[in-house]
């Protein structure tokens, strides 16, 4: 039987000892009046913005003079301060942004409406008017620069009114949900099995899980649990809960929370007023975090899964079944599985709450970039192997700026060893005497001419000797040619040259073996001389024929030897090179992805920082201002390698000490100021960043989720947190110009500073604002009640009626009424905090004195007695599976039977 049955069981109890806690916070956006004084950056900026050419200032005081305005809005010596501005190409000479401190927005939003009119009418005056005024600029570049003037004073104008109207004030919620195991309850009906009179039959049981690789991922990367997801059930509530909003930041494209805080939410823009479990915020919240809770839960629920199944049995028994009988003979029976549902008892508390100052930056993540810009970089340089360099650009010639032939300069850049070009052949000829020959006729033919290989015969050059026997005459003659000469008695001929027209070109442009043969008639001492010219076979004859040929044989065969030559040691290079790239490449790749998730967030964390430093404290803000880098340098620091300061002594003077000194207070007070680890970021989409940077950014991968979030990110809002008890230390710094200039007394931003500190100490006692410490009471959770008496002040005891008085106790702190009721008399707030002196009964408690006056008539004021948790706002259950399975017999299902 299933406990709920038994009759007087008591409840299950709260396993408070396990109880799981998730941070979480919500933010609220402040709506706030533009105040009179403060926003120095930002007047700054626009001032700069305006881009004043000379004289303009004083321009524009004339012209406001004319309209009569300038003595309500624009003094002179706001006049003053923006000549300064004017064409001044030295940012360090221009006065700070603190100057700006107490310059009324009107009065800046009036010059400026001024100077637009003052150029619009430059801008419509003739084309040799605005020639003139530019200092002899063409016309049309004359007015093209007047016209980009007004489009820059209307944008800085526009841009005034639109940054000076959001505040960036807000109050950051701390809150925590807190989850407990609360027992177990029967869940839905799985099956049921009916069985009639006597009958038996045989149940299988079977169960199984499935569990989401996607989530589980999702937890298994979170600080928060990464060390204790080998030993977590992940379908627990509060694990699932922490997954769920991760998850759900990992779908929203357009913006994706991270920060110190893992579960935040934002609330509707309100002013300051009470933050109470009523309060808008409170109920923001709420639906906030029982919408994750639900999701969370109903995920587990999908990832559980049971099934029962039966199967009849008649005459056998096999061991993976259970049988069940019905040993009734006249009445059925009925079986029913019920899943066990685990319950959670889940709480919202709210315990803090801290003044926040937010801004948006562009490319959060563009540091961290560089990296992967890198990688894409040698990536770039991996493919095949290409040589592009042309045949023709081969040469011996020694070219322009060199000191040597070309082809060794291509040798030395390609690492090769190449020939020189060939030089020329000697030219082939042969002197031989004829065999004698008394009378009669016969052919001699000597050993040929051997041009060589890639040139050819381009003169042919003969000269022979010879007599004949007394009385007769002889002939000679060359074959193949009309040289023929004969009926001579002796003589000595030539030169002739064979390969003229005169004697049909006879081996004119031959190559290879040149035979020539001679017929002869009662020669005798005979002797033949044949000399030639060469010339090499052109490739690309040049179409003058005087002029020699473009290319030849000889030399492109040694152009294609030296090129491949080079393309063999080239590609020898590009094969090294390409092997070292991926080398480099693999080892980057390494470095980016083998990187432990708390190095990944502390790394995105600084890079948030220094975005923030370098927008929010502006153009005039270094990191390490030149007089101290000056003063690292006269002490011997290493600067490339940041190592100084490290022996016996510092090397510093005392100005540079001081300089340094001044330099290390910001650092401490920024750092002080700004609670870092729970600074909460906002990372929108890829498309804020610049379109040209768009195809490199979304194509960014990351092994962590986190992180390719980052990387991908174009711009990012980020909430500073300010730390406890800095509110009004930060708002000077800020509001002031970030030069420690000192903000009016009635600032609107100030005042809202100290009220957010005050709000917190009087709300959030118990950390510690009530001051536990001096109390011997210490309590677990809040005790709330409402009273609708009619108190005035008093210095002595005072009993209250209240609507229940259980579980306040004597000597505890409590705080009474809200903080958004002011008193009529003094305009002081009215909450104010007392201890508890005595609880009379059920309806009353006591407390030492009231320092204010309290009238619940109309509206019930509240007391409340804070607990080290926080104040309550909400409480709800939630359930997820369990394996268990309940089984009843005949269960009642509603139907009265």
């Amino acid at each position: 039987m299933s406990e709920s049955n038994v009759s007087g069981a008591a409840a299950p109890p709260v396993l408070t000892g396990s109880a799981r806690e998730i941070p979480k916070a919500t933010l609220v956006q402040l709506r706030l009046p533009v105040p009179p004084t403060g926003q120095a950056l930002i007047k700054s900026a626009y001032v700069r913005q305006l881009r004043l050419r000379p004289d303009e200032a004083h321009a524009v005081r004339d012209h406001l003079r004319r309209a009569d305005q300038a003595a309500t809005e624009v003094s002179d010596e706001l006049i003053d301060l923006l000549a300064q501005y004017e064409q001044q190409s030295q940012p360090s000479l221009l006065p700070p942004p603190s100057a700006f401190v107490d310059v009324p927005v009107p009065a800046l939003k009036a010059f400026g409406d001024a100077l637009v009119e003052v150029r619009r009418q430059r801008a419509v005056r003739p084309a040799a008017d605005r020639a003139e005024a530019t200092a002899g600029a063409m016309p049309a570049a004359a007015e093209g620069l007047a016209q980009q003037d007004v489009r820059s004073a209307l944008v800085a104008v526009r841009g005034l009114a639109a940054n000076t109207r959001a505040t960036p004030l807000g109050m950051l919620n701390l809150e925590r949900l807190e989850m407990v195991p609360a027992g177990l309850e029967r869940g839905e009906l799985i099956a049921t099995i009916p069985l009639a009179p006597l009958e038996e039959t045989a149940v299988s049981h079977k169960e199984w899980s499935v569990r989401s690789k996607e989530f589980t991922s999702i937890v298994t990367d979170s600080l928060e649990t990464v060390s204790e997801t080998g030993v977590t059930d992940n379908t627990e509530l509060s694990q699932s809960t922490t997954s769920q909003a991760q998850h759900s930041n990992q779908f929203n494209v357009t913006a994706t929370v991270t920060g110190g805080i893992p579960v935040i939410n934002g609330s509707a823009q309100s002013g300051f007023s009470s933050q109470d479990a009523k309060s808008q915020s409170a109920t923001d919240s709420t639906k906030h975090a029982t919408s994750l809770t639900r999701k969370a839960s109903s995920r587990a629920k999908q990832e559980h899964k049971t099934t029962i199944s039966t199967t009849t049995v008649t005459g056998s028994e096999e061991t993976s079944t259970r049988v069940l009988k019905n040993p009734s003979q006249v009445s059925a029976m009925r079986v029913d599985y019920f899943s066990l549902m685990r319950k959670w008892r889940v709480r919202l508390y709210r315990h803090a709450l801290r003044l926040t100052y937010d801004l948006v930056i562009p490319e959060p993540g563009a540091g961290l970039r560089r990296m992967h810009k890198e990688l894409a970089d040698l990536k770039g340089q991996l493919g095949p192997f290409q040589f592009s360099l042309p045949h023709s650009e081969i040469t011996d010639a020694i070219l322009p700026g060199e000191a040597q032939p070309h082809h060794r300069v291509l040798a030395e850049r390609y690492g090769a060893v190449v020939p020189d070009p060939p030089t020329a052949p000697s030219a082939p000829q042969f002197s031989v005497g004829a065999p004698q020959q008394e009378e009669g006729w016969h052919i001699f033919t000597p050993d040929p001419l051997e041009v060589p290989e890639g040139y050819r015969i381009k003169k042919l050059n003969l000269w022979f000797a010879t007599t004949s026997k007394k009385d007769v005459l002889f002939s000679f003659k060359v074959l193949g040619t009309p040289l023929y000469i004969q009926d001579q008695t002796q003589g000595e001929y030539g030169p002739m040259e064979l390969t003229s027209g005169a004697y049909g070109g006879f081996m004119l442009y031959a190559t290879g073996k040149v035979y020539i043969s001679f017929e002869m008639i009662n020669n005798r001492n005979t002797t033949i001389r044949v000399a030639s010219e060469i010339e090499p076979i052109p490739t690309q004859p040049d179409p003058d024929p005087t002029r020699p040929a473009h290319s030849d044989r000889v030399r492109d065969k040694w152009r294609s030897d030296v090129w491949n030559l080079l393309r063999d040691a080239a590609q020898t290079q590009y094969y090294e090179r390409q092997q070292d790239i991926a080398t480099k490449a693999a080892a980057l790749q390494e470095q980016i992805e083998q990187v432990d998730t708390l190095t990944l967030r502390r790394e995105e964390g600084e890079e948030i920082m220094k975005g923030v430093l370098r927008f929010l404290l502006g153009p005039d803000f270094a990191f390490m201002p030149p007089a101290v880098v000056d003063a690292f340098a006269k002490a011997g620091v290493d600067l490339e390698h940041g190592i100084g300061f490290d022996e016996n002594g510092l090397g510093l003077d005392a100005t540079a000490w001081a300089t340094v000194r001044e330099h290390e207070d910001v650092v401490r007070f920024i750092n002080q100021a700004i609670e870092w680890e729970n600074v909460v970021t906002f990372l929108y989409s890829y498309v804020w960043d610049v379109p040209q940077s768009w195809n490199f950014i979304r194509r960014l991968r990351h092994p962590d989720a986190g992180r390719q979030a980052f990387l991908r990110s174009g711009s990012a809002r980020v909430v500073l947190t300010v730390r406890k008890g800095w509110e009004e230390d930060w708002v000077r710094f800020a509001e002031g110009g970030f030069k420690s200039a000192p903000t009016t007394p009635d600032s609107q931003y100030l005042t809202i500073a100290r009220e957010i500190a005050a709000y917190d100490d009087r709300n959030y006692p118990g950390i510690p604002p009530a001051n536990p410490g001096r109390s011997a009471v210490r309590l677990e959770e809040a005790v709330y009640t409402t009273s609708r008496d009619v108190l005035g002040k008093t210095a002595g005891p005072v009993s209250i009626k209240v609507d229940s008085s259980k579980d306040f106790l004597v000597g505890a702190q409590v705080v009474i009424d809200s903080a958004d009721r002011t008193d009529p008399a003094d305009g002081r707030v009215v909450q104010e905090s007392q201890i508890v002196t005595a609880v009379p009964d059920a309806t009353r408690i006591t407390v030492g004195r009231l320092d204010r006056a309290h009238d619940g008539s109309v509206t019930p004021f509240a007391v409340l007695q804070p607990g080290t948790r926080g104040a309550l706002i909400a409480e709800w259950n939630e359930y997820t599976p369990s394996s268990g399975t309940d089984i009843e017999i005949g269960s009642d299902l509603g139907s009265g039977v």
